[in-house]
């Protein structure tokens, strides 16, 4: 899947997809630090609370989260 099918959406949105794989958020001050119960702790996802998300940032977030590109479009358009 092309980076260009990722979507363009702000970092809350984005974060509330990951939180549907079980992960949990923790607001930081201008990020979403998230964590998982199942994954080692120091195992971090950090998404910007910005307008929009990079999406070159993004494939690498879902690369560590260990899920795949259309699993997460998947969710975002069930979301």
């Amino acid at each position: 899947m092309g980076t260009k099918m990722l979507p363009l959406e702000s970092g809350a949105r984005i974060t509330k997809v990951f939180e549907s794989f079980g992960w949990i958020s923790h607001y930081g001050k201008n990020h979403f630090v998230l964590t998982h119960p199942d994954k080692p702790p120091t195992l971090l996802i950090s998404i910007p609370n910005h307008k929009h998300v990079d999406r070159f940032l993004l494939k690498a977030e879902i690369r560590k989260a260990g899920i795949t590109e259309e699993q997460f479009c998947e969710a975002y358009k069930n979301r």
